[in-house]
Formats: structure tokens, sequence, C-alpha cells
């Protein structure tokens, strides 16, 4: 039950109370009812209003402690970003645009990097959790020593999911269907109830895996190769100077390489997302008049890094923001996007007045063109948590704009492009360096993932 509702039940119980109370019993009256069954009558009115004003008044509280004191959680539906034909569900409209977009000639679809699993503080000590990612389903446990650990979700004895029913046993994972357990920092099997002896062959695959920044991240390479980089941490967030404040989450049907290449298509900035978040994210609309008081200006360069951190690239932001044409300095906001790899990038937000902080972006391919979007913000302790909420909130509406875009585009191996669109053509050489030449590409277009 939510604090909201728990409010309500229980200004709900104190009106309860304050109606059915009253004086001891006393000699009937010539009416033949007891004297406090009249009193009751009287006063039932103010009573019931007293009772609602009370339930009114605790779900404020339980809203308004949300507000400035729980963390801001996001997870958006899959159906984000279509239109809805009249007579059709938005869940239809995904599923049609889906089966009748054109791919274009896609890039591999699993380029070789670090991507997001979960964030730490989802998986408890003892849990387990069933994942899809990669085209691969997986199970994710923390043993009891609190280690994380990923490996396949299957038991190679007679395929059971390890994550459906299966427990943690020290740092090891039980199968469900025999009990056989497998140690999570190599697979192998180390019991079978039944059995005198454990086979050597015996082990479940393990994703390689490291926890940092408050995340599970999972190393995949198509030809099993050792991570190439590590992930940079965040001292500020291993150190608690920084804390949790959200996260929003998102899934979008488009190639991974889409949604990165968008920090390098600096003209779509000016065109998608100059109008104010209270334009809303629905692309029909977000020119409205009626809105066109509040603007936003950017200022934006891209640029790789150089070796050895070649896997790297940066993007240099900086907003302003015009109501009614004046400028607000105030809300200038510096922003520093550093990409590591094909699925993890750090925005570092930087402001006199507002504080700093860290939003991790993070693009975990599901399926070859189902991705998993987070933005998880860690912002300092001393900045009421108000200030990094509505920051999550204004990304969060600037992206579903994006994600309309891309739920419905295709993609472009060959684009048309003008002088000032370099930047581009340079980012997909940039990140073709995470491909490989056995890297996994989409043979057919499935369609029968419905929502």
């Amino acid at each position: 039950m939510t604090s909201a509702k728990a409010a309500a039940v229980v200004g709900l119980g104190v009106g309860a109370v304050l109606i059915t109370q009253g004086g001891e019993p006393v000699d009937s009256v010539a009416s033949g009812y007891p004297e406090w069954i009249l009193a009751g009558l009287h006063s039932a009115l103010p009573r019931a209003v007293l009772c609602v004003f009370a339930g009114v008044l605790l779900f404020a509280v339980a809203w308004l402690y949300r507000l400035l004191f729980c963390p801001l959680e996001l997870l958006r539906e899959p159906d984000v970003g279509y239109i809805p034909e009249e007579g059709r569900t938005r869940a239809q409209a995904a599923n049609l645009a889906r089966r009748r977009r054109k791919i274009g000639d896609l890039p591999p679809v699993y380029p070789n990097g670090w991507y997001r699993v979960l964030d730490s503080h989802m998986l408890e000590r003892g849990q387990v959790k069933s994942l899809s990612l990669l085209g691969e389903q997986v199970a994710v446990f923390r043993g009891q020593d609190g280690k994380a650990h990923v490996v396949n979700a299957y038991c190679p004895h007679l395929g059971a999911n390890l994550a459906v029913g299966g427990r943690v046993v020290g740092s090891c994972i039980e199968c469900p269907f025999h009990g056989w357990q497998f140690r999570g920092n190599d697979g192998k099997c180390v019991k079978i109830p039944y059995a005198e002896k454990v086979p050597e062959v015996a082990k479940v695959h393990i994703w390689p895996s490291c926890e940092v920044n408050g995340q599970i991240l999972v190393w995949f390479h198509c030809d099993g190769e050792e991570p190439h980089y590590p992930m940079p941490e965040q001292q500020e967030v291993t150190k608690g100077e920084w804390v949790y404040r959200g996260r929003t989450e998102h899934f979008i049907n488009a190639h991974i390489q889409e949604i990165p290449e968008n920090a390098a298509d600096i003209a779509h900035l000016a065109h998608l997302h100059t109008p104010g978040m209270l334009s809303g994210a629905d692309l029909r609309y977000t020119n409205s008049k009626m809105w066109e008081f509040i603007r936003h200006d950017w200022k934006v360069r891209w640029e790789p890094e150089p070796e050895p951190n070649k896997h790297c690239s940066q993007m240099f932001v900086n907003h302003a923001l015009t109501v009614f044409g004046l400028r607000w300095p105030l809300l200038d906001v510096s922003v520093v996007a550093r990409q590591v790899g094909p699925g993890v990038v750090f925005l570092h937000f930087n402001h006199s007045f507002l504080g700093r902080g860290l939003m991790m972006h993070c693009v975990t391919p599901v399926e070859p063109l189902l991705q998993c979007v987070s933005h998880t913000i860690f912002y300092q302790s001393n900045i009421p948590p108000v200030v990094p909420k509505f920051i999550l909130r204004v990304e969060c509406v600037q992206f579903e704009r994006d994600v309309m875009i891309w739920n419905n585009k295709k993609y472009v191996s060959k684009p048309l492009l003008v002088k000032e669109d370099s930047a581009i053509q340079k980012h997909r050489r940039w990140f073709s360096q995470f491909y490989s030449d056995n890297s996994p590409r989409l043979q057919y277009q499935r369609d029968s993932l419905d929502f």
C-alpha cells in the first residue's frame, strides 16, 4: 500500500471514530430513542466533514513527504512514443508500428562493451532476479557475502530457470528443480543432492560483471574476450557524498546505435528540444503557441577522446532558459556528458547555486531492436531532493520527444548529410570500434512480441 493510500485509510478511520464516539446511554426520551443516538445524528454531518478533512490533510502530508524526501521513479510502459489511431489502444498502435516499419540496413545489433543490469539497491542480499538482456535470459543474484553475480538462467541439467524459484545458498544459486548448486564466481556446480560425484563439466555460464557507481553491470563480447577497459568509478557516489534521488526507465524500439548518436546530432537540439517542458513530449503539440514563451537554448560540441581512452567520447552542453524572451542566468546549466563504451554515459551537472550531481544514462539491449534505457540520478546530499527530482523530470520529458522519433524511424546507413552534420559521420566511425567481425546481426524481423 502506498503512503498516500495509507494516509487516506488512516484519515477515514479517524473520522469514523469521531463519528461513532458519544456519551454513555441514558434513559429513553419521548421519541423512544436513547439520547446518545439523537445526539449522534445531530453531529453526524460535521463529524463526516471532519473525517473527509482529516483524510485530505493526511493525503497532502504524504504527498508532500514523497515530493521532498522520496526518490522519483518514473518507469514508463513500452508503448510510450506511439500515436494510437481511432479505435486502437496505444499498445495496439505500438505493435502495428513495429510490424509496418522498415528497419533499414542495420549495423550489428550487440556492440561489445559494458551494460547496466540493475541498480544496486534493487538487489538485496540473498535475492534472485530474472532478466532479459542481449537476447539472453539471465539470473542475477546477490550472495550472502554481498557480492552480485550474473549467470545464464537455464540450468544445464534439464533447463529449469534458476531465477524462477531458485534460491541463494551462501555464494551459490540453487536450481529449483533438482537442487543443483552453482557457484556465482565461476559457475561450477558444487553440489548435486542425490549424486555421489559432481561431473567436472557441470557448470553454468557466468557473465563478467562489476558493481560500481550504485549499479551492477555485465561485460559482453561476441568472441568471449575479457573486458577491454574498466568502468570508471565516481568517488562522490562511492563515498556517499552524492546520493540516489531517482531514476526513469524507457523501452525503445530502435537499434542501439541510434540512441548515443543523438549526442553528435547537434542540429536536432535546436528543433526538437527548444520548446519548454510544459509543451510536453507529444511532438504534435510541442510547438503550441500556448507555451512558446518558455524556450531552451543549447550550445553543444561533441568529440571523441584520444588514446588510451579511445572508447570514450564527450559532449559539452551549455544550456540557457528564456522566459518571454528574457534569459534567466540563475538557470544556466553546464553539462559534460562522457560516454564510456556503447552503453553507459556519465552526465555531470555543475551549477553555482543548484549544486553538483551525476546522471547515469544507460542503454542495454534486450533484443536486437529493443533497448532498455535508464536515467539514474545522484546528487549532493545537502541539496534539497526536489532539485535533482525536477532535473530528472525535465530530462524525462525531453527524452520522450526523442523516443517518439526513435520508435518510428528507419535506420539510414548512408544518410544525406550537409556540412553542419559532419559530427554524425564522425560519431559513426567512433562507434564502429565496438563491433567485431563476429558481432551478431539481425537476420530477420520478429513481429510476435506484443506488449
